[in-house]
């Protein structure tokens, strides 16, 4: 009855628009208002579990994603795959899905890839005559690759709050990561397949051609790099998470000063704002979601969750497609990160009790938020897609509902019920 209470409390202040920090602690003091629990042990416990060196990777990534946004790498990364599936009808969608996945493997966030490949690309799309709201609809779930592909600021969080090894994590969303990049693009193809208005760049000669590609493969050879790096130091055992973000803060400082030219003392300086103001948000979530999850355990709330589910099927699949249709509406209702926060805690035992490991539940619980993030009616990829390509909702619904249908939920079935998927690369780098 009191957690009832507790999660009826955190529901009404969330939808009457109180920040999600404060959402959190209201329904915490619910629980030790009315379960007379000792409230001096919260701080100290929440202030212990985020005093964490891992934990200074997540302003570390957000500082280098805004600083790749305002640099230029994004252009240069765009220029370069344009040069081989640009001419395709429908190839600019193809173009705008795998430069996301590329910008999202240097920044690690998915709203730093929507903000900077759709501000880039939308222009372009609307230009070459692609329908705008199948053109903000494709960037709104591509972007989202920011989750999958790592280095992911989610996964980080999650690793930390699940107690699972970060590498591990990064590792288990590539694969899906892959295939929705593959099914994004076949969607995008298949509803543009007749579409006449769309018109191709003009076919090049085979020297200039030559000549443009090596011009933008230079280009794009330090946004390139950037990943290498990072990742390549990561999991060949020289960097730790934190250092690895540390050392694409340090990189991309000079290569967006010197080499393309779009880092200054202004946007260095509001590229510290933002990712001091992101960091601080996701901190202090971090302290209230740690004190509530810490109450949820005391009152026992997942084996609840647990036998409350079970009471209804003892079937394995079906419980883990409630666990998947829960997760989407948790997606729907608030922003990745959060929704990591809140969700984790609670679920993860009651999977891992179901035989799922808890690594598999990393990529699972990645591509279910992910589908929340643009599935109506809240959908808060969507909107922003909106309002950065200037496509009123309505033209996007539809396009969206393909993608959901033929690209989300292949991924996100796949991931579910084929854990070799997520546990090949963690296994194959000897992590698990």
């Amino acid at each position: 009855m009191l957690v009832g209470i507790a999660v009826l409390v955190l529901v009404v202040v969330l939808l009457l628009g109180v920040p999600i920090p404060f959402a959190f602690f209201a329904s915490a003091l619910v629980i030790v208002l009315g379960g007379g629990y000792d409230y001096t042990f919260l701080l100290p416990y929440g202030f212990s579990k985020v005093s964490s060196l891992i934990l200074v990777a997540i302003p570390l990534f957000i500082l280098a994603g805004n600083l790749m946004e305002k640099s230029g790498i994004g252009e240069s990364l765009i220029n370069f795959v344009e040069m081989f599936i640009g001419r395709v009808r429908g190839g600019l969608g193809a173009v705008m899905v795998v430069s996301c996945a590329l910008f999202g493997s240097i920044s690690g966030s998915g709203f730093a890839t929507l903000s900077c490949i759709g501000t880039i690309m939308l222009p372009r799309m609307e230009k070459a005559g692609y329908p705008r709201g199948v053109s903000a609809a494709l960037v709104s779930s591509a972007s989202l690759l920011g989750l999958l592909i790592p280095p992911s600021l989610n996964m980080i969080i999650y690793a930390f709050i699940g107690g699972q090894s970060v590498l591990s994590c990064f590792l288990a969303t590539v694969i899906p990561g892959i295939i929705l990049v593959i099914l994004l693009s076949a969607t995008n193809f298949w509803l543009l397949r007749n579409n006449k208005e769309i018109r191709l760049a003009e076919r090049m000669e085979r020297p200039v051609f030559v000549k443009t590609l090596g011009k933008r493969t230079v280009r794009a050879i330090p946004a390139m790099i950037a990943p290498v790096i990072i990742l390549g130091g990561i999991y060949g055992g020289f960097l730790t998470p934190t250092e690895a973000a540390a050392v694409s803060v340090i990189y991309t400082i000079p290569v967006g000063i010197w080499f393309y030219k779009g880092l200054n003392g202004k946007t260095f300086r509001e590229s510290l704002i933002i990712a001091g103001t992101t960091a601080g948000v996701i901190m202090i979530m971090l302290l209230s979601v740690m004190m509530l999850s810490r109450l949820y355990i005391m009152e026992n709330v997942p084996q609840m969750i647990l036998n409350a589910m079970t009471s209804v099927t003892d079937n394995t699949v079906i419980l883990i497609l409630m666990v998947n249709l829960f997760l989407i509406i948790i997606g729907m209702l608030m922003d990745d990160t959060s929704a990591i926060l809140l969700t984790t805690p609670i679920l993860l035992p009651v999977v891992m009790q179901l035989g799922v490991n808890p690594v598999h539940f990393a990529a699972i619980l990645g591509v279910n938020l992910g589908l929340g993030c643009v599935t109506p009616p809240t959908a808060p990829f969507l909107y922003l897609g909106s309002r950065i390509g200037n496509a009123p909702i309505g033209e996007m619904m539809r396009p969206t509902l393909w993608f959901i249908l033929f690209a989300w939920i292949p991924t996100l079935a796949l991931t579910t019920f084929v854990p070799g998927l997520s546990l090949f690369l963690p296994r194959f780098f000897g992590l698990m």
